[in-house]
Formats: C-alpha cells, structure tokens, sequence
C-alpha cells in the first residue's frame, strides 16, 4: 500500500505539470502558454526537461525545442501567437507584470522557422517586442511575419504590418507586404519581393493541418502507449516515452484479477485519425505500438 501511494503522489504530480491552466488555480496569468503540439517537443527549464504539452503554461526562460517533423503553436496572453517549425529552438524573455494587457520583452529563434501573428483583437494593445532571428533583431508593430535562421543565413518574410530589422549594425525599415529580407550567411542582406508560391511553401514549415497528428488541450481522443503490470515497470515507460518528446500520462486501473494495471496515454487529440497519426509518429520514435480510444 505504500508503494501505492507513493506512485499516486508521483502520477499526481505529473499530472499537474501538465494540466491545462485552466483546470488549474493560478496566482497570476502565465505570459504564454502551449496551444497544440505535434510531437516531438520539449521544454528546458532549470536544467529539466519535460515534453511540450498541451495548455502547459510557460515562464520567462523557457527553451522551447522540436523534434523532426514536428510543430507547436504557443499563444501569448496578450494574444499574439508564435508557430514554431521542425527542429526550432526558441526561448523568450518578459518583463511583462499583466501579460494579458502588453506583452514586453524578447522572442529569440535560436534555430529553425516560425510565424508570429498579432491576433485581430490584440492589434490595438500597445507592445514592446523584439525577435531576434539569428544575427538579426527584429521590432515589430501589430503585425504578422515569418522568419527562419539556419546555416545558410537569416531570412524575414513580412506578411502584414512594419518591421525594423537591425543586422551588424544597419537598420532597414520594411512596410511592403509579401517582401523578405534575404541575410545570407557572411553576405550582405536584401529585401526582395516574395513570391505567394514560395510562401505557401515556407509557411507549410509552421503549420499544423488536419491529419497532422497534433494534441490540443480540448481534443477528447486518447493514444494508449503501452501497458504495464507494475509500477516500475510503468515509470520505466514513462520515462521512454517522455524523453522521445511525448507528453505521457499513467493511468492506473483495477485488474480483473487482484492487483493494478498502469496504462501510458497521450491525450488532446481532435479526432481517432489524428491520435492514430500521432501513434504512428509515436511508433516511430520508440518502437511502441500504440492503440486509439476515447
């Protein structure tokens, strides 16, 4: 019994590292929190990490990391969204005291693509915001932009709005929609005219489509990961399945015979064909395979 209850404390702890914020009491409005995740995923804080999950709040110096072909949207409370791509590291910084009224502080894109979009109904609240895209630092003003840093250079698409981008010391204004500023690593920077097609492709680096096998923090549909006979076993999965960059939960059940049965789930998906994407991407990872309930 013991040993039960110390595997409760544990799942229960888990659990609510993971909970949507609003199942959650919280002192104060967290400045950003984890709209959907296409797995693989991880946050670094503190020296832990932990798999991006769905309606998980986030803090001022947070790393955010993806896997290959994964995604995740985060939402900022002020209600600006960031859309981060495959293999991306991202991190921000806030100073921010009512988060939900002006976001104030830094947007760094260490690696990889993103989209940052002002929602419609946040345009008009006043914003201090900086990205900074590899070597180049951006300001923005109500706005929606793309960007990616690689290594072959920096590169900012500008889809609505004005932006200020500043790189080695130079400053370049941009006001024209569907224009890009081409920063080609050890070469000096363009703005040229971006051509839709092209963007429909860069974007496609952002976004999560149906089919994509992404969680969100409403969706009802489950990934049973795996299943286990003991508690170590279980917390031996749980680990494997995390660290791949699955969000896992353990579910603990009365066996038809005396004793616990410990289920692995993945939960927040919209749909049985979008969890049976993500058991598949789940699959891939760790060799496990995975079935679909609700």
């Amino acid at each position: 019994m013991l040993r039960l209850n110390r595997l409760f404390a544990v799942f229960a702890a888990l659990l609510f590292l993971v909970s949507p914020p609003a199942v959650l009491a919280a002192s104060a409005i967290a400045p950003a929190t984890v709209e959907a995740v296409q797995a693989p995923a991880w946050r670094d804080r503190d020296g832990v990490t932990v798999p991006l999950a769905a309606g998980m709040e986030l803090q001022s110096g947070d790393v955010l990391r993806t896997g290959p072909d994964a995604r995740t949207y985060l939402m900022l409370a002020e209600g600006s969204r960031v859309k981060l791509g495959e293999a991306a590291q991202f991190t921000f910084h806030t100073r921010s005291l009512q988060p939900e009224r002006t976001f104030r502080g830094a947007l760094d894109i260490l690696e990889g693509a993103f989209r940052f979009t002002t929602g419609k109904l946040a345009k008009a609240r006043s914003r201090d915001v900086a990205i900074r895209v590899g070597t180049a630092t951006i300001g923005i003003r109500g706005t929606d932009l793309w960007g990616r840093t690689n290594s072959d250079g920096d590169l900012v698409a500008l889809l609505e709005g004005r932006i200020e981008i500043t790189r080695a010391g130079e400053t370049v204004e941009m006001g024209q929609p569907m224009t890009y500023f081409d920063a080609p690593r050890g070469k000096a920077a363009e703005v040229k005219t971006l051509d839709p097609a092209v963007f429909d492709m860069l974007a496609r680096q952002t976004e999560i489509l149906t089919g994509d096998g992404a969680a969100r923090a409403k969706g009802k549909w489950k990934v049973l990961a795996a299943d286990a006979a003991s508690e170590e076993a279980a917390l031996e999965l749980y680990d494997r399945i995390r660290e791949a960059g699955f969000a896992a939960r353990i579910r603990p059940r009365a066996a038809e015979a005396k004793g616990w049965r410990y289920e692995l789930l993945l939960g927040g998906f919209s749909s049985a064909a979008e969890a049976e994407v993500a058991a598949g991407r789940l699959k891939a990872a760790t060799g496990l395979k995975a079935s679909v309930g609700r």
